[in-house]
């Protein structure tokens, strides 16, 4: 009789204790865990909208990178081209000036040719009227482009527009002035392009 009292505690004993261990060793999976497949599409979507959205930006900095070589490019012809008609047709108004002057020339020129029976003295009037008109037509061109003669005498010694050629006794002018000039200089804007030819006052020792 005591041993019948005994054989079902022993039973439910060995239940329990067998699912227990079921569970602790991961054989049952219930409700409660949640499964990883959902979890690793979401990462994988998310990568893949993230590299579109690079693509897109790599895309279109390319576009703006392109354009700007593009219209960087159109610059440096435009400005090349630019800087060639400058150097072609920079002095174009100089030049029509001049034109002018060459005209001036050619009617002195004609109006001296005339037969052998011509007045000498007319012939050398005409020739001192034209070159007359000539020069002064000149200088009026070269104000109106900026070009200056120079005047340089009774002034002091500037060796930045007078280059020395002689020296002549000062007689009635200061030592280290000009005294006379041999070749005229020209100044462009103020900038000296021709120095004068001059000579130098100074003191005489007898």
């Amino acid at each position: 009789a005591q041993d019948r009292t005994l054989w079902p505690p022993t039973s439910l004993s060995f239940a329990f204790s067998t699912a227990a261990q079921q569970r602790s060793t991961g054989d049952d999976c219930g409700p409660e865990d949640p499964p990883d497949e959902p979890r690793h599409l979401l990462n994988e979507n998310s990568l893949e909208l993230k590299a579109t959205k690079l693509e897109e930006q790599v895309r279109v900095l390319t576009e703006r990178y392109q354009r700007a070589l593009t219209d960087s490019e159109n610059v440096r012809r435009r400005t090349q081209k630019f800087v060639e008609d400058a150097k072609i047709f920079g002095i174009q108004s100089f030049c029509r000036d001049l034109v002018e002057v060459a005209d001036i020339l050619e009617k002195t020129t004609e109006s001296t040719t005339g037969g052998e029976h011509d007045d000498p003295t007319l012939t050398l009037k005409k020739i001192c009227e034209g070159l007359s008109l000539i020069e002064s037509k000149l200088q009026s061109i070269f104000v109106k482009h900026g070009l200056q003669k120079m005047n340089p005498i009774g002034g002091k010694y500037d060796p930045y527009d007078h280059e020395i050629v002689c020296h002549v006794p000062a007689e009635e002018m200061q030592p280290g002035t000009v005294a006379l000039v041999t070749l005229d200089g020209y100044k462009l804007h103020g900038r000296t392009i021709r120095h004068a030819h001059v000579g130098v006052a100074v003191e005489s020792h007898e």
